[in-house]
């Protein structure tokens, strides 16, 4: 019971820092996706330092098929994983707890989105690998103002509609 109240605990702890990243986010006009690149790219969260082997790691995300939520480069898909500044990546500790506490907690906190990963899956080299990997992704998307069509398309919007 002990075990579960931490790991309770634990989550929720994980779940206020990342609503409190992106509270900070919105605020200074970032946002997961479109915006500033370099605003996004810069992450309040102070990363760990990289232990793993991104090599293997690759071979991991594409074997548990991770691309599907996050895409091929982790700034796309359904979950970015790319200038989210989310406190999960934030060093590998947190990064493999969250993986751990998932396949622990699973059976308060079900979730079909992202799948279990107990060490008996995943152990905690290929983890470390895994996390490597994802630190290795790096956020490619343009300024807004780099893109021709969308400036015309903004500007567009902003004249009235005259049918």
């Amino acid at each position: 019971m002990k075990s579960t109240s931490k790991t309770v605990s634990l989550l929720a702890a994980i779940a206020i820092a990342a609503l409190a990243a992106a509270l900070d986010s919105a605020a200074q006009g970032r946002g997961g996706r479109g915006g500033n690149a370099q605003a996004t790219a810069a992450s309040p969260v102070a990363l760990g330092p990289v232990a793993g082997s991104a090599a293997n790691g690759r071979r991991i995300y594409y074997e548990q098929s991770c691309y599907g939520c996050h895409g091929f480069n982790g700034e796309t898909g359904a979950r970015d994983l790319v200038g989210t500044n989310s406190p999960v990546l934030a060093n590998e500790e947190i990064f493999v707890r969250f993986l751990r506490l998932r396949a622990d907690v699973a059976p308060l906190l079900p979730s079909t989105r992202m799948p279990n990963y107990p060490e008996s899956e995943l152990g905690n080299a290929d983890a470390s690998d895994l996390y490597a990997f994802i630190r290795s992704f790096r956020l490619s998307a343009p300024d807004i103002e780099d893109v021709p069509t969308l400036q015309r398309i903004l500007e567009s919007a902003e004249r009235p509609y005259v049918p």
